[in-house]
Order: C-alpha cells, then sequence, then structure tokens
C-alpha cells in the first residue's frame, strides 16, 4: 500500500482519546512509509494527523475545495494540495489517489465519505479495502446498526464483513494486505 486516505473529524471530538489515536495513526502511517491522502484541513483530528505525519517525515497529500480553502482552514504545509470546486470532486480525487480507505471517528462528512466510498466497493467499482478505527467503542453502535440492517435483509453479510474494523491502526493496515472483494459485491443488493 503506498497510499491510504484517512476520513476523519474537523473537531477534535469530546474525549482525548481521538486526538491521541489520529496522533499515533499518523505515526503508525508514517513508520510504514505510507503517504497520507486526506481533507486537506489544519483543524481538528484532521490537523493532528496530518502534522503527527509531516513531523515524523511523512508525505501528505490535502484534497479540499475552493470553499474550504475560503473558510480559512486549508493546512498550508502539506507535501501536495489539491484544490477542486465541490465535494464530488474532491471525493474522487482522494478515491483516485489512494490505495485503501480508514475512518476515524468523525461526524456527518466522515460517514458520508467513507460509505461512499465503501459502497463503491460493494458495487464493485474498485477493489481496495475499507476500515473503521474504532477508537473508544465509537463505532459499535454503528456495527450493530449494520447487524440490524443485516437481519432485515438490507445489507448482505458478505457486504457487511468487507468494512474491517480494529483499535489498532498497525492491525488494521495488516488486514488491508490481505484484503480480497469477494465476488458477490458484482450484486447490487
Amino acid at each position: 500500500m503506498k497510499r491510504v486516505c484517512i476520513y476523519c473529524g474537523s473537531n477534535p471530538g469530546s474525549h482525548y482519546a481521538y486526538v491521541e489515536m489520529a496522533h499515533q495513526l499518523g505515526l503508525v502511517i508514517a513508520r510504514r512509509n505510507i503517504e497520507l491522502v486526506y481533507g486537506g484541513a489544519n483543524v481538528g483530528t484532521m490537523g493532528v494527523l496530518a502534522n503527527t505525519v509531516l513531523d515524523a517525515g511523512g508525505k501528505v497529500i490535502g484534497v479540499i475545495t475552493s470553499d474550504l480553502i475560503e473558510c480559512g482552514v486549508a493546512h498550508d504545509g502539506l507535501t501536495e494540495l489539491h484544490i477542486v470546486n465541490t465535494m464530488h470532486e474532491r471525493k474522487a480525487a482522494m478515491l483516485e489517489l489512494s490505495d485503501g480507505f480508514i475512518a476515524l471517528p468523525g461526524g456527518l462528512g466522515t460517514l458520508e465519505e467513507f460509505f461512499e466510498v465503501f459502497t463503491w466497493s460493494q458495487l464493485g467499482l474498485h477493489e481496495k479495502p475499507c476500515g473503521l478505527l474504532n477508537v473508544n467503542g465509537y463505532y459499535d453502535k454503528l456495527m450493530e446498526f449494520l447487524d440490524h440492517a443485516v437481519n432485515q435483509a438490507f445489507i448482505r453479510e458478505e457486504h457487511k464483513a468487507m468494512i474491517l474494523i480494529s483499535n489498532d491502526p498497525d492491525t488494521l493496515l495488516e488486514e488491508f494486505k490481505s484484503f480480497k472483494v469477494p465476488s458477490i459485491t458484482k450484486w447490487i443488493r
């Protein structure tokens, strides 16, 4: 894996564990010589993650919209900063640049971006791993909901199982190495 896209919060969250995990993940990414692709901001866990990778000698590629630059949240010290016009272009660029996707705890944008790229995998539009870094049990209830959706026959178990989840960044990245998209992804539901 050359590059990994991390979706994370523009806020630090309510528990220090979220900021600490962004820092820890940044160290792991830099140590493994993986380039970080992320949303290009200097705030919240996004800023912590980018700064950690940079401080550890790693490369960071940000993808940000011109609107967000005008809001003053763009990180000005990245290895590369791609400026796009729309959020759709941003997500497409992040997909193209990345070999895998991880969501740290975050808000609606984090969830939306993660589930869109995961859905693309389910539909067979790419074969890149998608994982959740489950800090402080943040994604426990989400996984319970997905179990419920499986039980209600809206999601196939095989598709839900494509979401890799761990509370340890090294473990999650190791799981990425052996990820294979099941042939069932060619089915829509």
